[in-house]
């Protein structure tokens, strides 16, 4: 029996020992896929083999390089959850797996506890592997020091030496190290190509380092044109340390080719967002960049490429000003983008467009989409701080305090800002008690006498933008309260504003308050002062060209401010003023073509129109035609306006019956009192003229100019005019007598004392009635005519004195 048994152990000893065999086999069958470079395959393969009736130490083994196929396969998810199994609890080669799959998902601080854990065990077949892992981990939290050291202990592993070298000097070159990178790159000996290209990019990195970058560009493009056993890590850094180096030699339009070859052949690459970003600023760069590739990519479905190609065709157009063709590629990405959390920040800047339009619900929406995208925390905590900005810059203060107050208590970075505003938000809606314990709670999160300073500040600017008679007071004592202040500038050049706006202005204290300022100005301050300065030239008299200087001065200086706007409207009236059209016409043109949007769009096309119909160069008429029909399209404020100028240049170019159809489109629409007047006038004007044809005319320009006299409301210019051309009119038609009354009407009703005077009309109506009794031979009629034009007291009674005195002396007429 004995026999037996000892026969029936053996076969159950060779049977297990066939069945490891058999699990043996099929493990390295399984895990075939993942050496081949496919660890999808061996995924599944193991899987199966996962579920078959395994003991515990087969189900480990097979396990263990489940783990390791699905951390290559990037299935992060499923290795987490395999991980949970107790069985894997004791695994040096589970924790190993575990070590990475937290160094993949930026878990560093635990992969590196993990790491030093496997690598102080001396048994462990994995110790040099984990100590590489560590070190890794170490660089990436910034332990440059610490991860040089266990870089240098792994010199001496055959398998790790040439990596920890090439790691080592790449830290060298991080610290600005260039002796240590230099000797470790002369002394590390690459076999396999993915280290030969890995020690020629950072030779690309070493001449950069040394300053000679034109020496490091073949390096890395050589690196680019044979990425073959390339990490993607060193390959997109190669990308952009050549982007880089042509930014430093000056040559950006050379280095955006690269840049746009990585983005043409890889458009779902996961470094896109990097790649746009550092061509973007190529481009910006750049003297004349090229829009072809970003307008292509844009017409290409392939995702997330043509979402990027979008957001930065977007801002290329901003910086050329085409504002409206940025809102439109915005618009384009938010109907057709991929749900990719690094989109967010393009809806962010679409978001702020919109608020610089004051359209706060839609900007809102935007960012409640930017939301959904589920951005990284640090993007999120920038959305929910500027929606609640909109909110304030709304006037919806509630909304806003709760936002901030929300995120004020939270431990966000952006948590002292936040609580920064809540206190404004508090002082807008008059709650004293509110504003001083949120200010008291930011000083407690800041703690520093800078902070406590600038909310001082913005108490009293707040005050100074909603006119409070407070804000002098509050200015004043924030300067005595902290005379070192940073932003000391700011509070002078809110006292200047102050102090320029006051009623009357008080405009030597605005001027030195400005001085004041300008020692260490901050930005802000420089861009206030400098525009104050603008509008402070302009109350002196003549005072034109030094206007335009600073004008000139401050758009090239502060291109990018909000009052560039402002700035150049006012450029253009100068030249207007001082009758340089040219430019005037130019600088109304460019605000119209850059600010499409804005709110001086529409007077920016009217005053450029004006100035192409005052100037005398060729082909100016027709220009300022196509100036007025645009503003006619806007249908805004102006509309009429532009009608009636487009009659008069109708009539200058002698198209009378082209001009009557605009006045009577002018006098049927919706026009305001004051067009429908001057359209008349002008309807009345052209029938004058053209009376010399046909003198039935003079009968409808009469028609007209009684129309406009017998307008009540209309100012004294209007009426004066009316009756001065009515009595030209009479005087064609030799019915002197009338056209004498015509005259004299506009004499009777400008001496009244209860009516305004209006000189212009009323001096050209008494000389042309005076000249008709002088032909007449009615010397005493005319002596009185004149002599109520002496009395008048304007601005040619000086003139009708002398014409009463010459006439009196010629014809012996008595003085009474």
């Amino acid at each position: 029996m004995r026999r037996i048994r000892d026969i029936g152990l053996i076969g159950l000893i060779a049977v297990a020992s066939l069945a490891r065999a058999d699990i043996s086999r099929q493990l390295a069958e399984a895990a075939q896929p993942l050496a081949e470079g496919v660890p999808e395959v061996s995924v599944v393969r193991l899987e199966g083999l996962l579920k078959q009736n395994l003991g515990e130490s087969d189900w480990r083994a097979v396990a263990e390089k489940l783990l390791e196929a699905m951390v290559a396969a990037n299935q992060t998810a499923d290795a987490f959850k395999l991980l949970e199994d107790p069985r894997l609890r004791q695994s040096p080669s589970a924790n190993f797996w575990r070590a990475q799959l937290l160094a993949s998902s930026h878990r560093e601080a635990e992969a590196l506890a993990l790491y030093r854990q496997i690598a102080a065990d001396r048994n462990s077949s994995l110790g040099s592997d984990a100590l590489l892992g560590a070190a890794e981990m170490l660089r990436a939290l910034g332990r440059t020091d610490e991860a040089l050291q266990i870089f240098s202990e792994l010199f001496h592993d055959p398998k790790w030496t040439v990596r920890a070298q090439l790691r080592a000097a790449e830290l060298y070159l991080d610290k600005s190290d260039a002796l240590a990178a230099r000797r470790l790159l002369e002394r590390v000996q690459p076999t396999t190509a993915f280290e030969k290209k890995e020690r020629h990019f950072l030779r690309g990195r070493l001449e950069v380092a040394l300053r000679r970058p034109d020496r490091a560009i073949p390096a890395f493009e050589s690196v680019l044109k044979n990425p073959e056993g390339v990490t993607h890590e060193t390959l997109t850094a190669a990308l952009f340390a050549l982007a880089d180096a042509h930014l430093q030699l000056k040559t950006p339009e050379s280095g955006d080719d690269a840049l746009e070859n990585f983005i043409e052949h890889r458009p779902s690459d996961g470094d896109l967002a990097r790649v746009f970003a550092k061509l973007d600023e190529l481009y910006r760069s750049e003297r004349k960049p090229s829009r072809t590739e970003l307008d292509r990519w844009t017409r290409d479905p392939a995702e997330p490429r043509r979402a990027f190609a979008q957001w930065y065709l977007a801002r290329f157009d901003l910086r050329l000003g085409r504002r409206d063709r940025a809102l439109e590629h915005f618009g384009a990405l938010q109907r057709t983008h991929p749900q990719l959390p690094v989109l967010a920040p393009a809806f962010l800047e679409f978001a702020q467009l919109e608020l610089e339009e004051r359209h706060f619900d839609e900007a809102l929406a935007l960012l409640n989409e930017a939301r959904t995208l589920r951005p990284d925390p640090t993007v999120l905590e920038r959305v929910n701080l500027f929606a609640a900005q909109i909110q304030y810059r709304a006037k919806h203060f509630e909304d806003a305090t709760v936002s901030f107050e929300q995120i004020g208590n939270s431990d966000s970075n952006l948590a002292s800002l936040a609580m920064f505003n809540a206190a404004l938000s508090w002082l807008q809606k008059g709650d004293e008690t509110r504003f001083l314990a949120d200010a008291e709670e930011f000083g407690k999160k800041t703690k520093d006498e800078k902070s406590r300073a600038d909310l001082r500040l913005e108490a009293g600017l707040m005050e100074a933008a909603k006119g409070d008679p407070r804000a002098t007071d509050s200015l004043r004592n924030f300067l005595r309260e902290f005379p070192e202040a940073e932003r000391g500038s700011e509070a002078w050049v809110a006292l200047a504003e102050l102090a320029f706006h006051a009623s009357p202005p008080r405009l030597d204290e605005a001027r030195k308050d400005l001085a004041r300022a300008e020692s260490k100005p901050t930005q802000t301050a420089r861009e206030r002062a400098d525009y104050l300065m603008i509008w402070l030239e302009d109350t002196t008299s003549g005072g034109e060209a030094k206007v335009i200087a600073l004008a000139k001065k401050f758009i090239q200086e502060h291109e990018s401010s909000s009052l560039v706007a402002s700035v150049r409207m006012k450029l253009g009236e100068m030249y207007y003023r001082v009758e340089d059209f040219a430019n005037a016409e130019t600088q109304f043109e460019l605000l119209a073509e850059q600010n499409s949007a804005g709110p001086f769009f529409e007077r920016a096309l009217f005053f450029a129109g004006e100035s192409a119909m005052a100037s005398m160069a060729g082909q100016s008429l027709d220009r300022a035609i196509v100036l007025f029909d645009r503003v006619v399209q806007l249908n805004g404020e102006l509309k009429w306006a532009a009608r009636n100028e487009q009659a008069v240049i109708e009539r200058k170019l002698g198209k009378s019956q082209d001009a009557l159809v605009l006045y009577d489109e002018v006098l049927n629409g919706a026009a305001r009192p004051a067009e429908k007047r001057e359209a008349i006038c002008g309807k009345g004007d052209i029938f004058f003229e053209i009376a010399a044809t046909d003198p039935q005319n003079y009968l409808r320009a009469i028609e007209a100019y009684d129309k406009l006299a017998s307008d009540k409301d209309a100012p004294p210019h209007w009426r004066n005019q009316a009756l001065f051309k009515k009595g030209l009119c009479l005087e064609k038609k030799a019915d002197r007598g009338a056209a004498l009354a015509s005259f004299y009407t506009v004499l009777d009703e400008g001496m009244r004392p209860d009516r305004p005077h209006e000189f212009f009309w009323f001096y050209k109506a008494g000389f042309d009635a005076g000249q008709l009794l002088e032909a007449d031979a009615k010397w005493e009629s005319a002596a009185a005519v004149y002599e109520k034009l002496a009395a008048a007291g304007g601005t040619r009674s000086d003139e009708a004195r002398e014409r009463l005195d010459r006439l009196r002396l010629e014809h012996f007429l008595r003085q009474e």
